[in-house]
């Protein structure tokens, strides 16, 4: 399994060297963002090609994780489209004359290790399933969930963007109401899913991975970041902080 699980670190590595290239012409890292849950794919499938044994749960587990993948990417790619930097990459390139060099260690070769770190309950699942169980039967329904608010979540958004009258405004119905970062509420829901399937194959140790995610959207990349200063940019966000969890 730990033989698997190192095998897809180069693959990673490579996927991140191909996207920094299409980023250095086109002095526009935004493809990272439609890059890092093809990552996660591109590992499973590395993982389902040396494993031993491809049972039906593995198959099951690398079925959800394409769905959560292709979906994720494929609106961060659409969302991005034509559109300029996001302001926390520009940012960093305004402050370091070398981002655009430096960039493929700092963000691609970054993500692409995180990627594989967190890609561990994948290759514990999928080198040695266990037959389906309880936990199974746990992990797609929470699966189901993290989907569901991940994936509305950025539709009712859309939507909500699209509409001029609601510019400076604030989106708090739908799954919105209930937390203030559904999409990371629901990514966190999946991990914790892909964290069953390793658990039900004997591997407690990968918990490390979800908890590793969870950080992430938590305190780095995700709720932080984002609420670092929107509250000056939209007051009428902080009543929304006040009414809604942010998880």
């Amino acid at each position: 399994m730990i033989a698997d699980w190192i095998w897809s670190l180069p693959v990673l590595l490579a996927m991140g060297a191909a996207g920094w290239i299409y980023a250095y012409r086109k002095q526009n890292v935004n493809i990272v963002d439609s890059l890092w849950s093809l990552f996660f794919l591109a590992a499973a499938v590395v993982y389902m090609l040396l494993a031993g044994e491809r049972a039906a749960s593995s198959w099951l587990l690398l079925a959800l994780v394409a769905a959560w993948s292709l979906r994720l990417s494929l609106h961060l790619s659409l969302r991005n489209a034509g559109k300029s930097e996001d302001h926390r990459y520009a940012a960093m390139r305004q402050r370091n004359p070398r981002f655009a060099k430096q960039s493929l260690v700092t963000v691609f070769g970054l993500q692409a290790v995180l990627a594989w770190m967190i890609s561990a309950p994948l290759a514990a699942a999928i080198a040695t399933p266990a037959a389906p169980g309880l936990l199974h039967l746990i992990a797609v329904a929470l699966f189901a969930l993290g989907f569901f608010f991940e994936a509305v979540g950025d539709w009712q958004l859309k939507q909500f963007r699209s509409d001029p009258g609601n510019r400076g405004k604030v989106l708090d119905t739908g799954v919105w109401r209930y937390s203030r970062h559904p999409n990371y509420f629901g990514e966190a829901c999946i991990w914790w899913s892909f964290f069953l399937f390793a658990l039900a194959a004997g591997h407690a140790w990968t918990l490390v991975a979800p908890l590793l995610m969870t950080f992430l959207l938590l305190k780095v990349s995700g709720v932080s970041l984002l609420e670092k200063d929107i509250e000056e940019r939209r007051p009428a966000y902080r009543r929304y902080v006040e009414t809604t969890s942010a998880f």
